[in-house]
């Protein structure tokens, strides 16, 4: 009986030990991984600060500060450089963009699921294969006709070709959380007095928030670090996003501004990351969601 006593708390502790054992393991892997993946971003926030002549001597330490910390860089990207006009053109162009993706895509992608019949799913498809086209293709004909327009050297011309590319992707999105909520609740509304357009924003538009938080981040984000476009229809500094003005502006022949480059891409890059934490949850559901339903 105390051989058998002994043998199950031996078991126990081993079990435990394992456990234990597995629990550090995933943690130090987890570690490791987020670790490798803000090292780029870690290491640009230490050059952004650096000298001239702590960057450029290879004795120094890449990894740390080895003269003390300057501001003078980020102040040069500031006040010496159009980057807070890149960054205005940019919201200006990424927020157009939203709003005429889902002024757009939001009624399509509701006749689609709920009105096309039969040949819905199929015109869905190739409106999706539209998306796939590659922009190296498009720059050309879509240059002559802003050429034809007259919209080069303005912010119109991506205002107009961007919806071209998130139009087809947010449908298709959308189409699938449409497909998967029942008809049952938008009738109901009608049936309680409301017209179709009047049931349709009050019970289903709720609904499918998941899917249009994607359509906001995914054209947003387009918008913004698109640069083929931005490159081939915008020329002057003033009318330039963030994508093209702070490459044409900080690099010059053979010059590169390393720490207000790396300034630049930190700036960016914190409240986008801090606004797509936010919706992770809603980002991630209307991805998924929206491509299997249906």
């Amino acid at each position: 009986m105390a051989q058998a006593v002994r043998t199950i708390e031996m078991e126990r502790r081993s079990a435990k030990r394992r456990r234990v054992t597995g629990r550090f393991a995933l943690y130090a892997i987890a570690a490791s991984a987020g670790f490798l993946a803000a090292f780029p971003f870690l290491w640009a926030i230490i050059t952004m600060f650096k000298e001239d002549q702590d960057l450029y001597v290879k004795a120094n330490n890449p990894f740390w500060f080895n003269k003390a910390p300057t501001l003078e860089h980020v102040r040069f990207l500031l006040f010496d450089t159009n980057f807070l006009t890149f960054v205005r053109n940019t919201v200006i162009v990424g927020f157009a963009v939203v709003l005429v993706t889902l002024a757009i895509s939001l009624p399509a992608a509701y006749a689609l699921a709920r009105l096309g019949m039969k040949w819905g799913e199929r015109m869905g498809i190739g409106i999706f294969l539209v998306y796939l086209i590659p922009p190296t293709l498009l720059f050309i004909p879509l240059s002559r006709v802003v050429a034809d327009l007259r919209l080069q050297e303005s912010l119109w011309s991506l205002i107009i070709v961007y919806p071209t590319i998130t139009i087809p992707i947010s449908m298709w999105l959308l189409m699938g959380f449409f497909k998967s909520i029942p008809r049952d609740i938008e009738e109901q509304a009608m049936v309680d007095g409301y017209s179709r357009i009047g049931a349709v924003t009050r019970t289903v538009v709720p609904l499918v928030f998941p899917g249009i938080v994607a359509v906001v981040v995914f054209a947003f984000t387009l918008s913004a670090h698109e640069f083929i476009y931005a490159l081939t229809f915008n020329k002057a500094s003033a009318v330039k996003t963030i994508a093209t003005g702070v490459p044409t502006e900080l690099v010059r022949g053979d010059v590169f501004f390393w720490q207000s480059l790396q300034a630049a891409a930190v700036l960016v890059a914190v409240p986008i990351a801090l606004a797509f934490n936010f919706f992770l949850d809603k980002f991630i559901t209307g991805f998924t969601m929206g491509a299997v339903k249906g």
